[in-house]
């Protein structure tokens, strides 16, 4: 029987603009029939991008790079073609919006909403002075929680989000503790599967779906140890920072109404998020916020980076790193209540979070 017409809710302006600035190369034209055609050249960034309505949950934009086209299956392709997709260390035929990675500092206003909504973390309290590195105790051995910038003995929740303090949400995250913090990202949906058309890798708490040690606690605070996060339900997650602590259900389907759906509710407090939410704008908003080069003019934009480190030890200098960018408008009435989710594979040496900033910019542009 004739097959059912499939309306998504994909913005093709949206989807093909952003492709181009992760695309090297690459232009967009409309073709005789106004359709948006995409031509490539060049080389592609290993990437995943998610562009939401945290109102509504509708995915306006959901890419993986680098990639292939599709009418090679339809018109068929040679074997050495074939072998060429499979074989490539890029992996063109891996896709990156149905992964999970690790966050790094993208996750710590996730940390932030935790404590606050739990009653662990203060946001006024003082963590005092660390230096660039820390840890507990002896019990630790050799091992230390380093962060990159040393910016005073205020070490508050407004300064650590700022400045992107690893050491101060490792110290969060042993405040709240193991099992409460476990607890916290499993009401996150953590370790389940995410409703979705297009099916979702689950994002873990860690490979035992526990947190077993104390560093592995401290490590998780600042988006490292086992975490990892699918793109998808990050930018769910940060939905809540503007749902009063609702977790919006994304959704690619077209749907007549666009009345939202909360996938999780109540997973933050309203205070929580009205807290974080201030001082991510912060993070963009003020100079020395890790984000200020999003700074867009004629919009209020919230956002957090993050590199996180894939290497085999502390001590592995040859290990690559991932750079994270999520961003959303915060305007009262703002016609485009986005939320930008962008992560780049490999960015050590490029910038590191810094690299994905103007990509992500580009959009709310």
């Amino acid at each position: 029987k004739n097959g059912e017409d499939i309306t998504l809710t994909i913005d093709a302006i949206i989807q093909s603009k952003l492709y181009n600035h992760i695309k090297t190369g690459a232009t967009t034209k409309l073709d005789e029939t106004e359709r948006v055609v995409t031509e490539v050249s060049g080389t592609s960034d290993k990437s995943s991008s998610v562009v939401m309505n945290y109102q509504t949950g509708e995915v306006l934009s959901l890419i993986s790079t680098p990639s292939y086209d599709p009418n090679e299956f339809v018109m068929g392709m040679s074997s050495s073609r074939w072998s060429a997709l499979n074989e490539s260390p890029d992996k063109p035929m891996f896709n990156r919006t149905k992964a999970t990675f690790v966050p790094g500092s993208s996750f710590k206003p996730v940390t932030a909403a935790m404590g606050l909504t739990t009653g662990k973390l203060d946001p006024n309290e003082n963590f005092g002075h660390s230096g660039l590195s820390w840890q507990k105790d002896e019990s630790w051995g050799n091992y230390k929680v380093t962060t990159l910038v040393d910016y005073g003995s205020l070490k508050d929740l407004h300064n650590a989000l700022v400045y992107s303090d690893n050491i101060y949400f490792a110290k969060a995250a042993l405040k709240i503790g193991p099992e409460s913090f476990a607890d916290q990202l499993t009401k996150l949906g953590f370790g389940e599967t995410m409703p979705f058309e297009f099916g979702l890798t689950d994002s873990q708490i860690s490979q035992k779906g526990k947190i077993t040690s104390e560093v592995q606690l401290a490590d998780s605070g600042y988006g490292q140890g086992q975490l990892l996060v699918n793109p998808v339900h990050m930018a769910s997650v940060y939905s809540a920072f503007m749902n009063e602590g609702n977790m919006v259900s994304p959704y690619l389907e077209f749907r007549s109404t666009t009345a939202p759906e909360y996938w999780k509710e109540q997973v933050f407090s309203k205070e929580a998020v009205d807290i974080v939410r201030k001082e991510l704008i912060q993070v963009v908003e003020s100079p020395q916020g890790t984000g200020h080069s999003a700074k867009t003019n004629g919009i209020t934009l919230a956002g957090k980076t993050g590199t996180a480190e894939i290497k085999a030890t502390k001590e592995d200098v040859t290990g690559t790193e991932l750079g994270w960018f999520n961003a959303f408008t915060t305007d009262a009435g703002t016609s485009k209540p986005f939320v930008v989710i962008m992560m780049v594979e490999d960015v050590k040496d490029r910038g590191g979070s810094h690299y994905v900033i103007p990509i992500v910019k580009s959009v709310f542009e």
